[in-house]
C-alpha cells in the first residue's frame, strides 16, 4: 500500500514536471512572437568612438526586422552606461553596447557599481577594431622579432606612447612586454597630438595606434608599421604580418564592442536579438560600411562573447596586478 502511494506521488510529479516544462516553453516562444512591441533603446557611452559607431549602424539595421524603432541613447562614459543597464528591467527594452571596458574597467578601479558576468546577459561581438604597432624610423628595427631583441638588448631604453594609464595602448603594450620579457617605458599623454608630435619627434620610439590614425604617417614614411594586434591579418591594414605570427604566439589586444542586455533576460530574446544581429553583420554591405570605420564585423553567439570576456579578464588580470596598473 505504501509502495503505491509513493509510486502515485511520484507520477503526480512527473505530470506536475512535464506540464510546467510546457507551459514555460510556450510562454517562452509567447515572448520571443510578441518580442519587441515598443522601441527597444541601446545604451552606449562611447560618443564618437567605434562602439559609437557600431551602435548606431546596427539600430538602423535591426529598426526593420524587429519592427520597432531601435535608439541609440549615448551617456557620459561606459562605467555610467553599464550602471544604467545592469539595473534596467530585463525585458529586451534597454541594450547596452560597450567595450572591454565593461570587464576589464573592474580590474583598473575599485567599487565599479555592477559585476560584469553576474549582471549581464551577452548577445554578440559586434566588432573588433585592432591596433597597429608602430616605431619610429630612426628605430633599426623592421620587424617585431627584431623589435624585441633591440628591447632586450637595451631594457629600458625604449619608450612607449600611450594616451593615458588604463588605456587601450598602454594596455597593449604592457601585454606585449609580458608576452616577450622586454622593458619598454611608458610616456603618457593627455592629448593624442601631443602624443603623436613626440612619437614624429622620435622622443618616444614606439606605439600600439589605431590604424586609420596611423596609416597616413606610415604612408608618408614617417613611421614604420611592424604589426597589427588582430588575430589574423587585418583588411585596415592590408599585408601587414600579425603580432601573435612575428614571433609572439596567441598575442591578441583588440577594441571591440559588444552587445549585453540585464541579466535574467528571457532566453528567447536573447536568442532573437543574437539571430538578428548575426543577419545585419553578415551583409556585405554593411561590413563594408563598418570597416571604413575602423571596425572589423564579427557577428558572434553569446557563448562565444561570454567565452572571450573570460579569456580576457584572465589574461588582462594577470598583466593588470603584475604591472600595478590603475586607471587614472
Amino acid at each position: 500500500m505504501h509502495g503505491h502511494i509513493v509510486s502515485s506521488a511520484a507520477e503526480r510529479w512527473k505530470s506536475t514536471l512535464l506540464v510546467t516544462t510546457m507551459l514555460a516553453s510556450v510562454a517562452a516562444d509567447g515572448v520571443c512572437q510578441s518580442y519587441p512591441m515598443k522601441a527597444v533603446r541601446i545604451i552606449t557611452g562611447s560618443v564618437g568612438s567605434n562602439v559609437d559607431v557600431s551602435s548606431r549602424l546596427v539600430a538602423s539595421e535591426l529598426t526593420g526586422p524587429l519592427g520597432q524603432q531601435v535608439i541609440v541613447d549615448n551617456r557620459a562614459g561606459a562605467v555610467i552606461a553599464g550602471d544604467l543597464v545592469s539595473k534596467a528591467a530585463p525585458d529586451g527594452y534597454t541594450v547596452l553596447v560597450t567595450g572591454g571596458s565593461l570587464w576589464v574597467g573592474p580590474l583598473l578601479r575599485d567599487n565599479t557599481p555592477y559585476d560584469a558576468v553576474r549582471d549581464f546577459s551577452p548577445i554578440a561581438i559586434l566588432g573588433k577594431a585592432p591596433a597597429v604597432l608602430v616605431v619610429h624610423p630612426s628605430l633599426p628595427v623592421k620587424t617585431v622579432a627584431e623589435l624585441v631583441a633591440l628591447a632586450k638588448a637595451r631594457p629600458g631604453a625604449l619608450n612607449y606612447s600611450s594616451g593615458g594609464a588604463g588605456g587601450a595602448a598602454h594596455l597593449s603594450t604592457e601585454l606585449f612586454k609580458a608576452m616577450t620579457g622586454t622593458n619598454l617605458v611608458g610616456i603618457f599623454y593627455k592629448s593624442d597630438a601631443m602624443q603623436v608630435a613626440d612619437l614624429l619627434g622620435g622622443r618616444t620610439q614606439l606605439t600600439f595606434g589605431n590604424p586609420s590614425g596611423m596609416a597616413p604617417l606610415v604612408l608618408a614614411r614617417k613611421l614604420r608599421a611592424l604589426a597589427v594586434t588582430s588575430l589574423r591579418p587585418s583588411a585596415l591594414f592590408p599585408g601587414l604580418p600579425t603580432v601573435a605570427a612575428s614571433g609572439v604566439p596567441d598575442y591578441e589586444s583588440v577594441g571591440v564592442a559588444a552587445m549585453f542586455v540585464p541579466a535574467r533576460t528571457a532566453q528567447a530574446i536573447v536568442a532573437r536579438l543574437s539571430e538578428e544581429i548575426a543577419k545585419v553583420l553578415g551583409a556585405t554591405d554593411i561590413r563594408e560600411r563598418l570597416l571604413r570605420t575602423g571596425v572589423e564585423a564579427v557577428g558572434s553567439t553569446p557563448e562565444e562573447l561570454a567565452a572571450f570576456m573570460r579569456t580576457e579578464t584572465a589574461r588582462m588580470s594577470k598583466v593588470i596586478k603584475e604591472a600595478g596598473i590603475r586607471a587614472e
